[in-house]
């Protein structure tokens, strides 16, 4: 810590923008573990000197709230464990998530609505900035794909776990007979490039279209075609953009996310490769069905790679996914399954 903050003070880091960056975050990640791991540790502290006092008064309400308070810390704990582990070369940078709506029409489009609110809550649960850079609408409801921003502290090395197949299970609320449905919906997630990060990309090797963006109405919908398209002409990976106001700086970003998305293929690989050699490894790609949410004819949310459950979808629904994706992490890590855990 002494030796970032002697670099940070020197004025000579400043001539490379890009060091100095890369300086000031590693200096902030260091100054949170430092201060999550002393409040966890007083915490600790604090608590076991209330218990032990309970005990002595045989206060037992003092005790139940003090045993409260440490299964708290011990999630904390857990908590900061994971993020340790977030050491890839991309995992301190922000995300793009990208939802594309299943085969289903209207029953998958409104499920991948309902998980873009999913991840935008939980982007705010953690505090990260959410933007969405791109959406289609769907004909009757939902949206056919949208693609978020979101910044902050290893947005992506948090995120990353979530690419995959999504399944629900449910009584439609458009079917008039009431029967039960079920919808896919797929998830990427890919860093933001930084500078640190080299991809070169020619405008040879891609396609670049441009249309008018669509929306509810109102103010945010354009009158020009300034909505940007860039299909990879190799790989036939397209990004799109359409939230800023001009056709340059829609065309900027979607530079950027078909930068991220190549990158992104490359970091899939190498870890495919790794996987392939470590058994018991999970398998990752875009055709994985990694959760299962079913609302009828019983409430439960099941992490298929970890077995992590919870009988609490609406809270699930409303971000609060972090089990799973800790969980889902630590199996990334060390390999093999996870235990079972109800999170109701």
């Amino acid at each position: 810590m002494l030796e970032l903050n002697d670099l940070a003070e020197d004025p000579d880091l400043w001539s490379d923008s890009g060091k100095a960056r890369k300086v000031m975050r590693e200096r902030q990640h260091l100054e949170g573990a430092i201060s999550a791991y002393n409040s966890l540790s007083q915490d600790l502290s604090d608590n076991i000197e209330m218990i032990e006092l309970g005990e002595l008064e045989g206060d037992d309400e003092i005790i139940a709230d003090s045993e409260n308070t440490l299964k708290g810390v011990l999630a904390s704990a857990k908590r900061s464990e994971v993020e340790a582990l977030l050491s890839g070369e991309a995992d301190g940078n922000d995300t793009f998530v990208e939802i594309n709506a299943g085969a289903g029409g209207t029953e998958a489009q409104d499920w991948a609505n309902i998980m873009m609110r999913m991840y935008m809550r939980w982007a705010e649960r953690r505090g990260y900035k959410a933007e969405i850079v791109a959406m289609r609408d769907g004909e009757e409801a939902g949206i056919k794909s949208a693609t978020l921003l979101f910044k902050g502290e290893n947005a992506y090395g948090w995120a990353k776990t979530e690419s995959g197949v999504h399944r629900l299970v449910r009584i439609s609320p458009f079917d008039s007979n009431a029967r039960r449905h079920t919808s896919f919906a797929s998830v990427w997630v890919y860093p933001v490039i930084d500078d640190s990060i080299d991809i070169e990309v020619s405008e040879s090797d891609v396609r670049i279209d441009t249309y008018r963006a669509s929306g509810a109405g109102g103010q945010h919908v354009n009158t020009t075609d300034s909505a940007v398209r860039i299909t990879h002409l190799e790989s036939n990976i397209v990004v799109q953009c359409q939230n800023q106001r001009s056709q340059h700086k829609n065309k900027a970003q979607a530079w950027d996310m078909l930068r991220a998305r190549l990158y992104e293929e490359e970091l899939k690989k190498r870890e495919e490769a790794t996987a392939a050699n470590e058994a018991g490894k999970s398998a990752i790609g875009w055709g994985s069905q990694i959760r299962s949410y079913v609302l009828q004819p019983y409430q439960m949310v099941k992490d298929l790679r970890t077995g992590v459950e919870s009988t609490n979808p609406p809270a699930v629904l409303d971000g609060d996914i972090d089990a799973f994706i800790e969980a889902a992490l630590a199996q990334r890590v060390h390999g093999g399954g996870a235990e079972v855990a109800d999170l109701d």
